[in-house]
């Protein structure tokens, strides 16, 4: 009984989210152990699997956690009622790393490295990754009806816009020598005056 009412309540999952997303970008998930995590949030490593089951899924739901805070972020932007291209500018600021290491963009190369393995988490990426995607089909839909863009297939436009975006991303969060966030920025500023802008 004195045992019982010394034990630790369980962590709100906030919580446990911010931690294991700083843990995660700090030591990658392969090093990260439920032991480790759990002693830094006061809990047992036990606990932890018991309620996510596995590393996997922790490293899932702390990415749609993540990804929750940043779709309100999104659904901000976009309905902020500015021209479509500002707000197309705003939601590639928005989508690519803040620099080496962003916490957010770490989560993504574990992901996208352990989903060739895992259909659990090749279904939770394409379901995040829809997301971004449909928010991104409306907004060019609407810079087309409002003739801000010229006709194109919506759909289309925003795999190629979102593989850009992945492409100039992933050497930004890694730190390869020359990947540089403002000059991504100009180069997808760039892409869209040339693929999307009235002639």
């Amino acid at each position: 009984m004195a045992a019982q009412s010394r034990r630790r309540p369980a962590r709100p999952r906030e919580e446990v989210f911010a931690v294991a997303m700083a843990a995660i970008a700090r030591e990658g998930l392969a090093s990260l152990t439920m032991a480790a995590l759990g002693r830094e949030l006061g809990m047992s490593g036990g606990h932890l699997l018991y309620y996510f089951g596995s590393k996997d899924q922790l490293l899932l739901e702390t990415l749609r956690w993540s990804e929750a805070q940043l779709g309100e972020r999104r659904a901000h932007l976009l309905a902020d009622g500015g021209s479509a291209r500002a707000r197309l500018d705003a939601f590639a600021a928005l989508y690519l790393p803040t620099g080496p290491g962003d916490p957010r963009w770490t989560l993504w190369v574990e992901v996208w490295g352990r989903s060739q393995a895992s259909e659990q988490i090749r279904a939770g990426q394409v379901e995040i990754e829809a997301a971004w995607r449909s928010d991104l089909v409306a907004l060019l839909r609407e810079g087309i009806a409002a003739g801000e863009f010229r006709p194109t297939d919506p759909e289309r436009t925003a795999i190629r816009l979102g593989a850009l975006l992945d492409g100039f991303g992933t050497p930004i969060v890694i730190g390869l020598p020359g990947a540089d966030r403002e000059a991504a920025l100009a180069h997808v500023a760039e892409h869209v005056a040339e693929t999307l802008a009235l002639v």
